[in-house]
């Protein structure tokens, strides 16, 4: 009898150990999966990488010459000849594959461990911002789909675990630029320059701006690269458009040199208040500068002419098959109009992760992931 209750105590023993080890198996996974940590992206064209695909607007970049330096040589949806920014953080933060568009039928089951990218192209703070694009996902809307993912995530891994994830993640946002390009400079005398001074605009921009922030807060987001507008008035398309004598525009500079500082200011103060670094700011206009400045110093042969494009400095109207294209990407700092090349998309992603603090606020993103090495 006693021998019966002890064989039998030592099977449950065992289906227990068993269950336990399963458990441990199917959480070792998990965590194998996302051992890069999970990455999120919010924002417009500098990160889209193909929610546009899946929507009915003219802001796609889903044909060729788009993608033709990308490992498949095909379009993906992103503005760029090869990778963007947010390709090159994945890659730099040991992730098997950049988080999918969030639209993609792909994400789903143990991809959404991975992240997710929100991003759409000609989306700004404002709703307002981009309307001539019409259905385009604002930015409170991709805040939405943040919530709807880690709904999903959870059916997937349980409620704790997914916050786990999202509270470790790294989050990169880049927004701002639109609502001056396609909205309050986009026309003369539109209705937003009619409502607001410049220095006026700028301080609405940034107060809409903090509001989203504070929201991606509350969904979970514990350490987040906000990048700055690059120096809007030398891209390609304002050369063509607002340049004069060859020079950058003078106007949209000072929108640029209005709205960077009092973003970083933003920053410091939500900082503050919730007492702990969780906003970190990318000083990308002065990367942008520094290669538009002085080009030869990073191997390009130009920063003033788009690779792709057609007019003056090939800055007028979209990248297509119609287009100017130049045989050699790697000396063109602008891909089309208004985007980066490849290259100058590594520049500014070797900026985030090793600048000084003229790049980098209040640190960069290398020591952002040794602090982050040290409580995980």
């Amino acid at each position: 009898m006693s021998m019966a209750i002890a064989t039998s105590s030592a099977s449950v023993a065992m289906r227990s150990w068993m269950m336990i080890i399963g458990i441990a198996f199917a959480l070792g996974s998990i965590v194998r999966l996302a051992e890069g940590r999970a990455f999120f992206v919010f924002g417009d064209s500098l990160v889209d990488s193909g929610n546009n695909n899946y929507l009915a607007t003219t802001a796609r970049a889903d044909a060729p010459p788009y993608g033709i330096d990308f490992p498949t040589h095909r379009p993906t949806g992103r503005f760029s000849n090869g990778f963007n920014i947010p390709d090159i953080i994945s890659q730099r933060i040991g992730q098997s594959e950049a988080p999918l568009p969030y639209l993609s039928p792909e994400l789903n089951g143990q991809r959404l461990l991975i992240g997710a990218n929100f991003a759409s192209a000609g989306i700004g703070i404002l709703n307002d911002t981009g309307i001539q694009f019409v259905n385009i996902i604002r930015m409170f809307r991709q805040l939405d789909y943040f919530a709807e993912y880690q709904r999903r995530v959870s059916a997937v891994i349980g409620a704790q675990q997914a916050r786990q994830l999202v509270n470790r993640a790294l989050v990169l946002i880049t927004v701002g630029g639109n609502d001056f390009v396609n909205n309050y400079y986009l026309v003369p005398y539109s209705a937003r320059s009619r409502q607001f001074t410049l220095p006026n605009y700028v301080k609405y921009i940034i107060s809409e701006y903090r509001k989203l922030l504070m929201r991606l807060y509350e969904l979970g987001a514990r350490r987040v690269l906000v990048t700055g507008t690059g120096p809007l008035g030398c891209v390609p398309a304002e050369l063509a458009l607002r340049g004069s004598n060859g020079g950058c525009s003078a106007e949209l500079q000072r929108a640029t040199s209005l709205y960077n500082p009092q973003l970083e200011q933003m920053l410091q103060g939500i900082n503050r208040k919730i007492g702990q670094t969780v906003f970190i700011a990318a000083n990308t206009q002065q990367t942008h500068m520094d290669f538009v400045s002085n080009p030869q110093a990073y191997g390009f042969t130009t920063a003033k002419v788009a690779c792709c494009g057609q007019g003056p400095n090939n800055g007028l109207g979209l990248c297509t098959a119609l287009s100017n294209l130049c045989p050699n990407r790697q000396l063109y700092a602008f891909w089309d109009p208004f985007h980066p090349s490849e290259k100058a998309n590594r520049l500014i992603v070797e900026q985030i992760f090793s600048g000084s603090t003229n790049y980098m606020t209040p640190m960069n993103l290398s020591t952002v992931m040794a602090l982050d090495s040290l409580t995980s």
